[in-house]
């Protein structure tokens, strides 16, 4: 739900390019939001709001895109990020139900998804580590190039 203004937009590009102050907007709101969002993100401790507000800077950086013209890159930038954040996620969720069965044994009363709480749990989760690396690498753009794992010839 929170991409369908992206979509919008990008669907709506036929009027958007014929309103250069509407794009000029656009790229204005998006650049505020992307900054706003991701300085609110940087103070949080709770895993799900910090994973919320970066999809929030994201979508300005969506709306940038949408806002000047790049349409395609918009709406890929919409679907990787949505499939990598849904990732991410889902990750957050291992990490904060583990956290819970873990207070729950100890008698702790501790927030489960206080991320200050979290510390040391590689070795105690390490395919959720692995996972949660891999969709960190993917969102930030990060992969290996297809010629890369072959020899160069001389």
């Amino acid at each position: 739900m929170v991409t369908a203004g992206v979509y919008l937009i990008a669907r709506s590009g036929v009027l958007f390019s014929m309103a250069p102050v509407a794009c000029l907007t656009v790229v204005v709101v998006g650049a505020v939001t992307a900054i706003f969002a991701a300085s609110i993100g940087l103070k949080q401790w709770d895993i799900k709001k910090v994973l919320a507000y970066s999809t929030v800077s994201q979508l300005g950086y969506m709306f940038i895109g949408v806002g000047a013209g790049a349409y395609a890159a918009g709406m890929f930038h919409l679907v990787t990020h949505a499939f990598f954040k849904a990732l991410l996620f889902l990750g957050a969720g291992s990490v904060i139900y583990a956290m819970h069965e873990a207070y729950h044994r100890t008698g702790n009363h501790d927030d489960a998804q206080d991320m200050r709480n979290m510390g040391g749990l590689r070795a105690y989760m390490p395919y959720t580590t692995v996972v949660m690396w891999i969709a960190t690498l993917a969102i930030a753009g990060i992969h290996r190039s297809p010629g890369s794992s072959r020899k160069m010839e001389s």
